[in-house]
């Protein structure tokens, strides 16, 4: 992995040496007040442009277009707001996506499978133990952002996610999020609103470099990455651990976010 990844800054496989110890308390900290952590250029950026446009071709050919309109919660109601709330305003989200049936081999699929990494991950959130995903098509995926396709504002479902840039476009495709809008006892309806209006002063943006590691706690910070403009994409890889072995997407999530199931 030390040819893919720049292991020297980021010692994930010396795990019993002061360096990684280091790395797990900066990432702690960072998690702790920001939300997230950034391991900048992580994926040494000439990999991430090559795995950018090796999978081109099939991101061209075999890609799901995943075009939906949604709210910030993905659900069609919530109890207590009326269908006119503003917190329920709608968005569209759109992007092309390679699930990980079509990524063998890739290195993409390394990073992803790659046991310290899952290790690392652990012990920055206090877990346990992080396990892949044992389904064909969620456990990692790659997607891609052309010019007007935008990933719109949304809470996550887990805990936090991991994504890995692989390029960046010519302009736009930043990353915005408000931290801590809600927490699990006060969902902040009129916070999310104003959110939503562009009146969060507390709103914050992100541009970061191909091959940066990214992990975001987003169950309760709202994010979302604006429109790109330009012909240069932006393409992402995400990777999805739980706490438990043998997770799967239902059919219908599959049906949902990939078009097809497995």
């Amino acid at each position: 992995m030390n040819t893919y990844l720049d292991l020297e800054k980021f010692p994930l496989d010396r795990p019993d040496s002061p360096a990684y110890a280091n790395l797990v308390a900066r990432c702690k900290s960072d998690m702790a007040t920001h939300g997230m952590f950034n391991l900048d250029a992580f994926l040494r950026p000439e990999y991430a442009q090559a795995e950018a446009e090796a999978l081109t071709p099939k991101m061209d050919s075999e890609s799901f277009n995943h075009k939906r309109a949604h709210n910030v919660y993905f659900k069609k109601s919530i109890p207590g707001l009326s269908e006119d709330h503003p917190a329920l305003k709608l968005f569209e989200t759109s992007n092309n996506t390679l699930c990980n049936d079509q990524l063998a081999g890739s290195v993409v699929e390394k990073i992803y499978t790659w046991p310290p990494l899952q290790r690392f991950l652990a012990e920055v959130m206090d877990k346990p133990a992080l396990y892949p995903m044992d389904d064909p098509l969620a456990a990692f995926n790659v997607m891609r952002y052309q010019e007007g396709q935008a990933l719109n504002w949304h809470f996550d479902r887990s805990e936090f996610t991991v994504t890995v840039l692989l390029q960046a476009p010519d302009e736009g495709g930043l990353f915005e999020y408000r931290t801590d809008l809600r927490t699990a006892d006060d969902p902040n309806y009129d916070g999310v609103a104003r959110l939503l209006a562009g009146e969060d002063p507390q709103m914050q943006q992100m541009n970061v470099v191909p091959g940066t590691l990214n992990v975001f706690r987003g169950v309760n910070t709202p994010h979302r990455v604006t429109p790109v403009k330009g012909d240069r994409a932006r393409m992402i890889a995400v990777l999805t651990y739980y706490e438990t072995p043998g997770a799967r997407f239902t059919q219908t999530e599959q049906l949902g976010f990939y078009g097809r199931t497995a």
